[in-house]
């Protein structure tokens, strides 16, 4: 539909021109036909003229709207791509909470099938304490018991943060008729099971898995020069039939030629994950070491078992640090570096220890997953060291510390050495001038029973109490008897 001002303009121009052709009739005396042609010709400028401003008053309209539809085209990419942004926020926010959830719920499975199998434990130990009673059954096997002294909480930090010139003595609950060798025993002298052959080696050690006498003894690791403790080692120890301990050193070979050390291993972790879980409740900056063999880490089946128990146990992975034997990083297999890299994506750290020589490569260990290598400190002090190796033992920690590894000094027995260590440098250390590896004592009782790491021994009992040995007390005011309390009574406490 034709506009209201097109119709006025086309009036106006035609009344132009014809006011154009009269005047010129009139006024300067032009035929009525020339007039009337110079009429038609204003009148065809003046439509033209107008044609032509309107076509570029649109076209100049046009570019105007082309710029706005620009500008909110553009602000409209700017919205979604905010959307878009805060999108991605919330799934990621979402996925995260998911997998906190899932963490915290196989925490929490893994907690009751525990806390389960604790209770299963005890009723049995009740119903053989209820027979005992009744006079229909012998004396328990003290085996259990020993199982429920490593299922009770620990208190390890409190002994090591300060030492005392002279703490004061504590009362020891009162002992129970023990074996002799096990009363005599302490931390720096573990039977050695001489008289032993291979054979009823290896037969030991079948029973000991069967009847879940495989222990483990913490020793800490300290901060140099501070000496407060930032990580413990778990120890493996097997109790015989006669709870007498056997080292680790006097069955490793045995269990790996006959194949049992994948078992052995699984246990040992199982440990290590219920000690490590009791530390972090008071402190979560503690961490701890646990050896694992060559053997398990290339025997598929025992690996995946493994693997498995340690994806369920992931939120750990931070702290628990699995410790190999230098002459394992240097032999490993195809399949044994495909395992160690399954284990180094799921967060977990390794450490390296007997190690016998300074020949180290930092940067291929911090690529496979080492933040850890254990060096003896006769090794670091030794001046040989200087000429046989590629770098000087004193810019060793320097060197480890540019890949992110941390050296730490262990079988350090005498304070000249730490005086030196700490000349090269050396953040942490390890050895029985700090403290021996000691047993898990169940709750209420620290880890040296009040003494200073000197002072403190092994503390063995049958009963699962924590029963100190002769040593750890002399020079305290002997125990006054008392109810006594048994592993059992404390772990019922417990529940």
């Amino acid at each position: 539909m034709i506009r209201i001002s097109t119709i006025f303009i086309a009036i106006c121009m035609v009344l132009v021109a014809a006011s154009l052709g009269l005047v010129l009739y009139a006024v300067a005396g032009i035929s009525g036909t020339e007039s009337a042609i110079v009429a038609l010709t204003a009148l065809t400028f003046l439509i033209l003229y107008n044609a032509v401003s309107m076509r570029l008053r649109d076209r100049s309209d046009v570019g105007g709207q082309i710029a706005d539809l620009s500008r909110g085209t553009a602000d409209l990419a700017r919205q979604v791509a905010e959307f878009g942004r805060r999108l991605a926020a919330m799934e990621g926010r979402i996925a995260s909470s998911n997998s906190a959830n899932s963490d915290r719920v196989q925490s929490v499975i893994g907690e009751i099938n525990e806390l389960g199998g604790l209770v299963r434990q005890l009723a049995a130990t009740v119903s053989t304490h209820e027979d005992l009673l009744a006079g229909s059954a012998p004396a328990p096997s003290p085996a259990p018991v020993a199982r429920l002294e490593v299922e009770a909480p620990i208190d390890l930090t409190a002994p090591f943060e300060e030492r005392p010139a002279s703490p004061p003595p504590l009362p020891a609950p009162p002992p129970r008729p023990m074996p002799p060798a096990v009363q005599t025993q302490t931390a720096s002298a573990v039977p050695t099971g001489n008289g032993r052959n291979q054979t009823q080696m290896l037969a030991t050690l079948r029973s000991a898995i069967d009847e879940n006498r495989i222990d483990i003894f913490l020793q800490p690791m300290v901060t140099l020069p501070q000496r407060k403790v930032r990580f413990y080692e778990a120890v493996t120890r097997v109790r015989d039939e006669r709870d007498q301990l056997i080292a680790a050193e006097e069955f490793i070979s045995i269990a790996e030629a006959s194949g049992l050390i994948g078992r052995i291993d699984n246990m040992v972790l199982l440990r290590c994950v219920q000690v490590l879980r009791r530390l972090m409740v008071r402190n979560k900056d503690v961490g701890v070491f646990c050896n694992i063999a060559a053997s398990t880490l290339g025997n598929s089946t025992t690996f995946a078992q493994c693997l498995d128990f340690l994806e369920a146990n992931r939120a750990l992975a931070p702290s628990l640090v699995l410790e190999f034997k230098q002459s394992t990083f240097r032999a490993l297999g195809l399949a044994e570096t495909e395992n160690l890299a399954a284990l180094a994506q799921r967060g977990f750290r390794f450490s390296i220890d007997h190690v016998t020589d300074l020949r180290i490569e930092p940067r291929e260990l911090a690529d496979r997953g080492v933040r850890f290598i254990k060096v003896p400190a006769s090794l670091l002090l030794d001046p040989k060291q200087a000429s046989t190796s590629d770098i000087h033992p004193s810019d060793l920690s320097d060197l480890l510390g540019r890949f992110g590894i941390d050296l730490i000094a262990e079988r350090i027995e005498g304070e000249r050495a730490v005086v030196d260590l700490l000349d090269y440098d050396v953040r942490f250390g390890q050895g029985f001038l700090f403290a021996p590896p000691r047993p898990l004592r169940p709750e209420g009782a620290s880890a040296t029973g009040g003494a200073s790491p000197h002072q403190a021994q092994d503390i063995q009992g049958s009963n699962g109490s924590g029963i100190p040995s002769p040593s750890a007390t002399s020079g305290t005011t002997p125990a006054t008897p008392s109810s006594r309390l048994t592993g059992n009574a404390a772990l019922a406490r417990r529940i």
